[in-house]
């Protein structure tokens, strides 16, 4: 297993590392390499379950996941050590305590629904960004950490719907668990959806579609807003096995997809 050699830590909010998205997009592409090359050659779904399982190590289960916010449920929750977690039981109507194992990623049974495919998916390789990323952080107790039983017990790592196929997000400032929750996002879109095979696939497509200087500007034309919110994504998402949501995303990040506002911004930028 290939580990992050990270040289630069805030030591001030628990060793969260401090990374571009440069650096995991690098260290995505050499996690790849290791666990399955192909994936790096030719595009298509990476099997979420046997990465965390097989190369992570980790143990995956299924539960419907407490949350104290219905606006903001809980997608995925990965514990460090032996813990506990709040869930739901549907037979008996009520909520009730499980144990979890060190190195279990739980995902809610919500990402697995019909059609869902795309977020289950997701939502496990944001929890192994967790594993991979922030063991410095997560394996000791600290203040940020959220526990879902009570303020005694070592935490379990949550991630709230809001955080995951963020990815694309921008914000002027983080706080360090934000920073945390963009890493292991980020994370999930690059081992998704590696830049080594999309980034000629995307290329393909706009060529199909003869879309003229490499990428779409949105906000100008109707047809072409379609293809860049549904048809694109569409087809990406049908390689990747992702959510059309976070191929839409990873179409912005990687400058595919841009709109009218930031295309004239850039394009001012050029003339001065």
């Amino acid at each position: 297993m290939v580990d992050l050699n990270c040289r630069r830590f805030d030591r001030q909010s628990n060793n969260t590392p401090i990374l571009s998205n440069k650096e995991i997009d690098h260290f995505a592409h050499a996690v790849l390499a290791d666990y399955k090359p192909t994936l790096l050659q030719e595009p298509g779904k990476i099997r979420f379950e046997h990465f965390l399982e097989s190369y992570l190590g980790a143990t995956v289960v299924y539960y419907d996941i407490w949350s104290d916010d219905p606006e903001r449920p809980i997608w995925g929750a990965t514990a460090f050590k032996d813990e506990e977690l709040k869930v739901f039981d549907r037979e008996n109507m009520c909520t009730t305590t499980i144990c979890i194992p060190a190195r279990t990623v739980v995902i809610d049974n919500s990402v697995i629904a019909d059609g869902e495919g795309g977020r289950a998916l997701f939502t496990g390789l944001h929890e192994g960004g967790h594993l991979l990323i922030h063991p410095g952080v997560y394996a000791a107790e600290c203040e940020e950490q959220i526990s879902l039983i009570d303020n005694s017990l070592s935490p379990v790592v949550c991630c709230r719907r809001n955080n995951i196929e963020n990815f694309g997000t921008v914000k002027r400032t983080k706080t360090a668990a934000e920073w945390r929750e963009h890493h292991a996002d980020y994370f999930a879109a690059a081992l998704a959806m590696p830049n080594a095979t999309f980034i000629p696939f995307a290329g393909r497509l706009l060529h199909k579609y003869e879309v003229r200087k490499g990428r779409i500007v949105t906000g100008v034309d109707e047809d072409l807003d379609y293809l860049a919110e549904e048809l694109l994504p569409e087809e990406i998402s049908e390689v990747y096995g992702v959510s059309k949501r976070a191929a839409f995303v990873k179409l912005k990040k990687s400058g595919f997809v841009m709109d009218k506002k930031a295309y004239e911004y850039d394009s001012a930028q050029l003339t001065m």
